[in-house]
Formats: structure tokens, sequence, C-alpha cells
């Protein structure tokens, strides 16, 4: 099972259309946009940063040159596809050999863990990643918020104070400093910042 990526396009201030990146380019193709209106913008809602898509041609061709999909590597399941016979032995797990410099401690520590030093390197990582998983995710959230504010809200008053009290996750400042910012805007800051959490700032 994967999840695939989302993506918000603006029209100036004003959403347009957010979804699969393939979805938001017909949707911007579709859109009327006479001379001298305001630029569209696409954005990763992962990271928060825009991309270039060339909207040149039909829409064939523009699908066609879109970059693949990226799943969440979160989602993804190491699991083969249900139609595909699983042979006799270990299942497959989508394991990925690497080097590991270790001292030599930690390589007698390890060959003494029941399963071997693989078995073990996994179990700790997957304890390290479920102990640290919500701070990273709120970094990570906060982050992209950041990025998407500093391309749309720059020059926004109370922007700078606004970005403190982000990262200070000081949430009623926050919504205090931006509730008068453009809805569209404003409403997705909210939504790339705290998208996992159940207490998003009032505005």
């Amino acid at each position: 099972m994967t999840s695939a990526k989302c993506f918000t396009a603006f029209v100036g201030h004003r959403r347009l259309a957010s979804g699969l990146l393939a979805e938001v380019a017909i949707a911007i193709k579709k859109t009327t946009k006479p001379a001298g209106t305001e630029p569209i913008l696409i954005f990763d809602d992962t990271s928060g940063r825009s991309i270039d898509v060339d909207l040149r041609g039909t829409d064939k061709e523009i699908l066609a040159r879109l970059p693949p999909s990226a799943p969440d590597p979160e989602t993804v399941t190491a699991e083969p596809p249900a139609s595909e016979p699983r042979g006799r032995g270990r299942p497959r797990l989508g394991v990925v050999a690497r080097e590991v410099t270790l001292l030599p401690r930690h390589w007698d520590w390890l060959a003494g863990q029941s399963g071997g030093a693989s078995v073990a390197l996994r179990k700790l990582v997957d304890e390290a990643r479920r102990a640290s998983g919500d701070r990273d995710r709120h970094r990570a959230a906060r982050d992209a918020a950041y990025h998407f504010m500093s391309a749309m809200a720059g020059n926004f008053k109370g922007f700078e104070e606004a970005s403190r009290a982000l990262f200070a996750d000081d949430r009623r400042r926050f919504g205090e400093l931006i509730a008068a910012w453009p809805d569209d805007v404003r409403d997705h800051i909210i939504g790339l910042a705290f998208r996992d959490r159940d207490d998003p700032p009032e505005v």
C-alpha cells in the first residue's frame, strides 16, 4: 500500500487545486490565464517548496513529462503484490545491502544478539523511529509550512514574527500574527504546519 504525494496550485493568493500532481497540472491547464494576470505556482505539500511543471501541449503530453510519483516511504509495505506467488524460503522484505562502519565493541554486541547483526540493527532503527516519530513529523510539517510561507507570504506584515512563533511552537501567537493574511494562504500554512496535530491555532 502506498500514499501518493499531494500538491497544491495557487493563482496569486487564491488556491486553485490540490491533489495528485497530474490532477493539479490538468486543472491548471484548464484554467484560463489572460496575459498580465498573477502567476500560477505549484507546491509540493510534503516539503512546502514550489516546483516547475511544463504545461505546454496537450493533456497527454503534459502528463508524459511529469516526474514519477514517489510514494511516502512511511507507508510502503514490504509485502510483494498479491498476484505474485511467494516461493519457498524467507519472505522478500525489500532489504537493501549497504556498508555499515562500527567499532569492534559494537560488532561484538551485535554478534551476541538474537538473529544476528542485521536483525538487531533493524530492531534498533525501528525503536528509534517510534521514539522520535512524532518529533520528526512535527519538524517536517513546520519546515514545510515555513518554506511555503517564505514563498507566498515573505513580504506580508508580521512574517518575521510569525516565523519565530512557528519555530517556537507558540500556536496562539502564530494564529494571531497570520489572521489577517489572505484566507487561502493562511489556511494552507496552518494545514501544512499542523497537519498531524489535534490542536491547530485559532484564527
